[in-house]
């Protein structure tokens, strides 16, 4: 059996207390907390091997280049990428899909083209396709979905056209859970000629993914919700498409010789990670893909369905509780509103009880306006999260009640 009371020892933070309360962090769709594994890696790394990369002689040069490139390969394996160039670094999911929009998208879109995503986006997989329509005249559309936040798949084929372009899609949505059907996404879009981005942000810490099988052409995520560092994450491209576009920033390592008349750029991935790259940010996230590994991805989704189903059970014993999307298999995300009190009221008590949610519209303000709700408070579960503190939530939310509704 999975003992989520073992891994916490691995987890610093969950030792503290909060307004005198021990701290039960239920914000992990936001971010994650660190294990030793990436603050000892990181902490190495200056410790020990501190320099810039690719560009010196010298021994810590190349113990740092090795160790980056390094983490690049453990992300190549976890990923199931074919190619070690198919891993490029960015600050995280956010960038890696503003990257895509202003290389490959505005190399590709035209007046009258389209790019097709869900209801269910985070902003960062719609406010950057909005942006290259602006630049291009490109028209986006919206797959829609039913009140439970399940995509309304009929829809695909008629939203599918000989104009789409792209289509981009959450494989988990961060504001409901649900785990959206990218593969039969990516094989209808494929087969209307369509290229497929999937936001696998809110998925890379709960779902096994495989970029052979699954076959998307651009995949993205950010190694804070990952357990790895903030400021850090990956895009993965199949190799003719990133070697066929242009580079999304200039600088240095991004060029293989500059002159006043011309620049040639370098091959991929490093075309695309101009700059001094955030190089223990790539240590630490390697560790942390080494620890999830280590626990097993199929370990922890199990143990996070079980928190799932506990606060799940437990909502529907609880007068004037709704819980805000309940697709079938969904991930680990306990989004809820309590008739007549405010989220952030939710929150801001629960604070007190020393409980961390999200309050919000948790950058999904369509979500939201779907649901005609200002916010929802949310509650997200990870690999040390335990029974325990799923009836510390819910005896917080008692007291919410109590103080506002007595």
């Amino acid at each position: 059996m999975f003992d989520p009371h073992l891994w916490r020892r691995q987890f610093p933070i969950l030792e503290r207390k909060v307004h005198g309360k021990p701290l039960v962090y239920l914000d992990n769709a936001a971010t994650t907390q660190k294990p030793l594994a990436v603050l000892d890696a990181e902490r190495y790394y200056f410790e020990h091997f501190n320099a810039n990369i690719h560009r010196g002689v010298h021994a810590l040069s190349q113990e740092a280049s090795e160790a980056f490139e390094g983490a690049r390969e453990k992300v190549r394996a976890f990923l199931g990428a074919a190619h070690v160039e198919e891993i490029i670094f960015t600050r995280g999911a956010t960038e890696a899909i503003n990257l895509v929009a202003q290389t490959w998208g505005r190399t590709h879109l035209e007046a009258g083209d389209e790019i097709l995503i869900s209801a269910m986006e985070h902003h960062a997989n719609i406010v950057p396709w909005q942006m290259l329509c602006e630049m291009t005249g490109a028209r986006l559309k919206v797959i829609p979905m039913d009140e439970r936040g399940v995509l309304l798949m009929d829809q695909v084929d008629h939203l599918l056209t000989a104009r789409t372009r792209l289509v981009g899609i959450t494989l988990v949505s961060n504001a409901l859970g649900t785990v959206n059907p990218v593969v039969e996404i990516i094989r209808k879009a494929h087969a209307a000629g369509a290229r497929v981005l999937v936001d696998g942000a809110q998925a890379v810490a709960h779902v096994a993914v495989d970029m052979v099988a699954l076959g998307c052409d651009f995949f993205v995520f950010s190694g804070h919700k990952l357990y790895g560092p903030t400021g850090i994450g990956v895009l993965y491209g199949k190799k003719d498409l990133l070697t066929a576009m242009p580079p999304y920033q200039g600088g240095g390592d991004m060029i293989l010789q500059v002159t006043f008349e011309k620049t040639t750029y370098n091959q991929i991935p490093y075309k695309f990670e101009a700059g001094t790259p955030h190089i223990s940010g790539a240590i630490g996230l390697g560790a942390a893909i080494d620890f999830v590994r280590s626990v097993g991805l199929e370990n922890i989704a199990a143990h996070e369905d079980r928190l799932l189903q506990e606060a799940t059970e437990r909502a529907q014993r609880v007068n004037g509780l709704r819980i805000i999307g309940t697709a079938p298999g969904k991930a680990s995300i306990f989004s809820f509103v309590l008739e007549g009190i405010h989220p952030h009221d939710i929150g801001t008590i629960l604070d007190s009880e020393g409980v961390a949610i999200r309050s919000g519209h948790h950058c999904a303000m369509p979500v939201m306006d779907y649901f005609h709700l200002p916010a929802t408070a949310r509650a997200s579960f990870a690999l040390y999260n335990t029974l325990e503190e799923v009836e510390s939530l819910f005896q917080a939310i008692e007291r919410v009640q109590k103080l506002f509704l007595n």
